[in-house]
């Protein structure tokens, strides 16, 4: 299982990437790739591996301090000026590809280590609500916040907002919830 969940995860990367050129969606959809969808494959690929930012910096890979991580990254990145300059500039498009995949890894891998499992439901189940508010706000906005997405800028805003809020919400909301079952399992039920 790991070694597909690797593979899956560095897959997804390139066809994150490909995506990202097409307009504030397309954008979108790259970063939920990179966040919600590769990442968590990756950390269950790396997981107990040398690898492992759960292993190799566990100071900083708990759960809540690798969520205000996320948090602080996938939230700056929607600040209109970030936006633009990810948008026109290649070099900040890979840097912030790059640290939300970092952020993400970060936070599967934490909450995904065994001596975290109930601060790991806190984890994901927060990122699930801030990652909900955020497409919220970007897809209900009543005007464009990226204006430099041309004509149809506050349609494409919308859709957008409802990946993040969709595929962002979900994500999180649905690894909150396995971690949680797996947290609740009995000792002989985790055995079998």
């Amino acid at each position: 299982m790991k070694r597909g969940a690797l593979t899956v995860g560095l897959a997804l990367l390139p066809l994150g990437w490909a995506l990202s050129g097409w307009g504030m969606t397309g954008h979108m959809v790259a970063h939920m790739i990179a966040v919600a969808v590769a990442a968590p494959c990756l950390a269950i690929g790396v997981q107990g591996t040398r690898f492992d930012p759960a292993e190799r910096w566990p100071r900083l890979a708990t759960p809540l301090a690798a969520a205000l991580v996320e948090a602080v990254i996938v939230w700056g990145w929607h600040v209109p000026a970030l936006r633009r300059l990810a948008d026109h500039m290649p070099l900040w498009l890979a840097v912030e590809q790059a640290s939300f995949l970092a952020a993400g890894l970060l936070l599967w891998a934490a909450v995904l280590a065994p001596r975290h499992h109930a601060a790991g439901v806190a984890a994901l189940l927060v990122t699930s609500m801030h990652m909900t508010l955020l497409g919220a706000l970007i897809g209900l906005a009543p005007r464009p916040l990226y204006t430099h997405h041309g004509t149809e800028a506050l349609a494409d805003q919308q859709l957008a907002g409802v990946v993040m809020l969709l595929v962002g919400g979900i994500a999180y909301l649905c690894g909150g919830l396995a971690m949680l079952g797996r947290l609740l399992r009995t000792p002989e039920e985790a055995r079998a």
